[in-house]
């Protein structure tokens, strides 16, 4: 699962949902240009430069940053897109819907991890 706006910073929501993800056996790679390594893993600048296959792209931005994600994640074949609580970008949502991706919006996918795998 590739995080986009992963912070290295125990305080924000990105870290602490990752943490938890990683700890239910999720890989996380950390995408943010302005760190090095959150969770013991190696950030990279941005999707293109992630060198393995990504199955999820959980974006921790804001919803006017949204749309550049997406299209990198079409054009890189990622299967899936979930947008963190609050992050609402319709556009860049239908542009993957008709890609043919799974799409979740305005979701925090620790909170559906939880109900979902007590």
């Amino acid at each position: 699962m590739a995080v986009v706006g992963l912070s290295d910073s125990p305080l924000r929501p990105s870290h602490g949902v990752s943490a938890y993800m990683q700890a239910k056996g999720y890989k996380i790679i950390p995408v943010n240009p302005t760190i090095t390594e959150a969770l013991g893993e190696k950030s990279f600048a941005s999707l293109d430069d992630v060198p393995v296959k990504i199955d999820i792209v959980n974006i921790f931005r804001r919803p006017e940053f949204v749309e550049p994600i997406v299209d990198q994640a079409i054009q890189l074949k990622i299967p899936a897109v979930w947008m963190q609580e609050g992050v609402v970008n319709e556009n860049a949502a239908e542009k993957a819907r008709k890609a043919g991706m799974f799409v979740a919006m305005d979701l925090c996918i620790l909170k559906e991890h939880r109900a979902r795998f007590r």
